[in-house]
């Protein structure tokens, strides 16, 4: 894929942690680390936005993923700059030809979603998810699955230091038993994380024809849309599902894989791309 014209960015990484203490049930004072949380004002062309509450370990790449997710700026070369700015706890998104047609119609609706801290939708996203097409000749193999369940438990993360986060991790197959984690964000709500992954394919150009996404909150319309948008066929978690994500990923198309742990899961939707190789493999529900 041919790399788009990279935006200018500032390189303002919070900490992920940061240490407090606390008393034990023994009255003894334990050093204790717990998760960051910051306020996160996005101004596109000087014009506020939203306000975001995040862990600001991404910042860049989650404010190049809300607008790519929100549709709100067309493309990643219209982008020239991307600053943040954590004395002012904003982020100034500068674009190359003011190419924000038709911004005032999609934040005239607005729809508060079901993300942790909430999230906020704009503009009529299921109309361009109505057109959204998915490959389908893709497969994902169980043992495949399997092997980035085991390779998530293991992963180093943020939530086994403090806690209060949200992960999410884009993947992609390497051979008939394996996946690799290609790039893995947390954040204290699940659709932050997803936004700085999002970010990250547009200024990568990465294709998501043929990734998995992973998340370990729930599947919610959100998050179904938001893969779709990234045209990504997979979408894991080891927690549940709600009934409008699940509608959606039947009219998208999309795989929806829920309660994976371990060697179990089950398969919702898109069921026809899961190959059953495992021998400890259970039934698809």
């Amino acid at each position: 894929m041919t790399m788009p014209n990279r935006p200018t960015l500032s390189d303002a990484a919070r900490p992920a942690t940061y240490e407090v203490e606390a008393i034990n049930e023994r009255g003894e004072m334990v050093p204790t680390a717990i998760a960051g949380e910051h306020p996160l004002t996005i101004y596109l062309d000087k014009r506020e936005i939203v306000t975001l509450m995040t862990l600001g370990h991404a910042p860049e790449a989650l404010v190049l993923g809300y607008l790519r997710n929100q549709r709100l700026v067309d493309s990643i070369d219209s982008i020239a700059a991307v600053q943040v700015d954590w004395e002012t706890d904003s982020a100034a998104v500068t674009t190359r030809r003011r190419s924000t047609r038709g911004l005032k119609q999609k934040m005239a609706k607005r729809t508060v979603t079901s993300g942790c801290g909430q999230g906020t939708m704009f503009g009529n996203l299921m109309e361009e998810i109505e057109r959204v097409t998915l490959l389908d000749d893709v497969r994902l193999a169980d043992s495949q699955l399997f092997d980035l369940i085991e390779q998530v438990r293991r992963h180093e993360t943020i939530y086994k230091q403090a806690g209060a986060v949200h992960g999410c991790a884009l993947a992609r197959t390497t051979g008939p038993a394996a996946a690799e984690i290609m790039m893995f964000v947390e954040d204290v709500g699940r659709h932050n994380a997803v936004d700085a992954i999002a970010g990250r394919m547009w200024l990568d150009g990465i294709d998501g024809s043929d990734k998995i996404f992973y998340t370990t909150g729930r599947l919610t319309s959100e998050m179904v849309i938001k893969c779709a948008q990234m045209r990504i066929p997979f979408l894991v978690s080891r927690s549940g599902l709600t009934r409008m994500g699940h509608t959606i990923a039947e009219r998208v198309g999309l795989t929806m894989l829920g309660r994976a742990s371990g060697r179990h899961y089950l398969a919702f939707t898109g069921r026809h791309r899961i190959e059953r190789t495992a021998p400890q493999a259970t039934a698809i529900a």
